[in-house]
């Protein structure tokens, strides 16, 4: 099998793996910081002037979401030399929209941010299969091994799964208030994507590659 473009040679000893804690940490931490700013803006304010220059709470947690996001790239990158590319596309995205909202002073790019990326990825991932490429195995092929089928399957409902993201922002956020959306975000979208991973958990075990190499190998001795 070719080896992704998005991970280390697994010989290669200069290859680290980031412990789960901390990578859950890198990837949710700067959501909370978000959350964290928005919720306690005016809290925030009164202890640091300064920000008061930015705007009101949610231009004050777009600005700290991302600072958080660039040093969440930053240690991830100072711990394995390598950025997956998920969470980079997410901070390329976070920072573009991040900067458009605080320049323009207007909340509704930094909402319809998770759209745009829930959006590309989905789009990116169907339009691979659309053309016979299994693009999420290039992501994920670290983590585990999957047959051929396995990976089509996956790649489908993950794609679906980031077009019915998309569309669940678009809904929240301009149907709803703004600490709705944000409160959304953290505490509605994080366990929706939980759960979804979690429910794919059967697929992955039935087109697992290491069973069947188990059950391959126990034949041979018999």
């Amino acid at each position: 099998m070719e080896q992704s473009v998005f991970e280390r040679d697994p010989s290669d000893p200069k290859r680290k793996e980031v412990a789960p804690l901390l990578k859950l940490v890198l990837e949710l931490g700067p959501l909370m910081v978000f959350f964290f700013a928005n919720s306690r803006g005016e809290w925030l304010i009164e202890r640091f002037p300064v920000l008061a220059n930015i705007g009101g709470p949610i231009f004050i947690a777009t600005a700290l979401f991302m600072v958080a996001t660039v040093l969440a790239l930053a240690v991830s990158w100072i711990l394995i030399r390598s950025l997956p590319i998920m969470p980079l596309v997410s901070g390329i995205v976070v920072l573009v929209f991040g900067s458009l909202t605080l320049w323009l002073h207007d909340e509704n790019f930094i909402k319809i941010k998770p759209t745009i990326i829930n959006a590309l990825f989905g789009v990116i991932l169907l339009g691979g299969l659309y053309f016979g490429k299994s693009l999420l195995g290039y992501v994920f092929d670290s983590a585990f091994k999957l047959n051929a089928e396995g990976w089509r399957k996956l790649t489908l409902r993950w794609g679906i799964f980031f077009l019915f993201l998309a569309v669940l922002n678009e809904v929240v956020w301009r149907s709803f208030s703004t600490d709705f959306w944000v409160a959304f975000k953290v505490w509605g979208t994080m366990p929706i994507t939980l759960l979804f991973t979690f429910a794919q958990m059967p697929l992955v075990m039935k087109h697992s590659l290491e069973p069947l190499a188990g059950k391959g190998t126990q034949g041979k001795e018999k």
